[in-house]
């Protein structure tokens, strides 16, 4: 059963002099991403074919993920009474895509995936929370808490079949750390970058080329600026949780401070350059 539905969302509560122009335009990407989760849920499928109980559960995620692209979507259409979501995901599906022919993990091993799906769930609970917690517009930081609420139950839920497949596959510590970190790294993929290009500039400009601006950094100069120290601190304990590593030792409190300096500095940079 699902823990929400968009009707238990406050949206009669909105507050439009509480929207902010940059905010506005990291939910417009987000809620694109999320929208694409079928994608995901084919290639899961995919990959763990023989496997019911994951697959009934990566389609449930799936289902959850667009929930959380429609109540972002329906949010930025109230900010932005010319943004259309639906003509915004057409264009983003119309420009991106992933490849649905493989049935192999990338990750080379289904407990590398389920390593790989820990870390992005980390990455969205983050996220979410850090948007929760930077704006004032009551019906968003309702949505970005719901939903940062279930990012956090899909990392469990990734975690739970990760331990049954380390049980027969014994991924060693560095290979684990690999996958893990590794797909800490892949947050600046094309992806963020063409929902960005599509949420936010070929609504305006239907000629606009996506080659011509790095708009994955137009997107991170965005998303980055609502991160604070506990949101960097959290998603660490939870790689290295994903990772099947202890999450509050010396390995996490180097993490964590390498990180936060990385995130903040490149920040300001990104804002300089702005």
């Amino acid at each position: 059963m699902a823990r929400w539905t968009l009707n238990d969302i406050p949206w009669d509560r909105f507050d439009p002099s509480k929207v902010e122009p940059d905010l506005l335009a990291v939910i417009k990407t987000a809620a694109l991403v999320e929208a694409n989760a079928a994608d995901y849920v084919v290639y899961l499928r995919n990959v763990f074919r023989e496997d019911a109980d994951f697959v009934a559960a990566a389609e449930t995620w799936g289902v959850e993920e667009e929930q959380h692209g429609a109540a972002l979507g329906r949010w930025a259409e109230l900010a932005d009474p010319g943004f259309s979501f639906e003509k915004a995901l057409a264009d983003f599906r119309a420009g991106y895509s992933l490849d649905l022919e493989t049935t192999t993990s990338i990750r080379g091993s289904r407990a590398g995936e389920l390593i790989a799906r820990q870390v992005v769930e980390t990455g969205t609970s983050s996220f979410y929370s850090a948007i929760r917690d930077a704006t004032d517009e009551p019906v968003l930081k309702a949505v970005a808490g719901r939903i940062a609420s279930d990012e956090f139950f899909h990392y469990r839920l990734f975690a739970e079949h990760f331990r049954r497949y380390q049980a027969k596959t014994r991924l060693s510590t560095w290979a684990r750390l690999k996958i893990a970190f590794g797909r800490m790294q892949e947050a600046e993929d094309e992806e963020l970058g063409y929902a960005f290009f599509a949420a936010n500039v070929l609504q305006r400009d239907r000629a606009a080329d996506f080659k011509a601006v790095n708009y994955g950094r137009e997107y991170q100069r965005r998303a980055l600026q609502l991160y604070r120290r506990p949101h960097i601190d959290n998603a660490v304990r939870m790689v290295l949780r994903a990772a099947d590593l202890k999450s509050n030792g010396w390995l996490y409190k180097l993490a964590s401070r390498v990180l936060w300096r990385v995130i903040s500095a490149k920040s300001a940079s990104m804002a300089r350059a702005a």
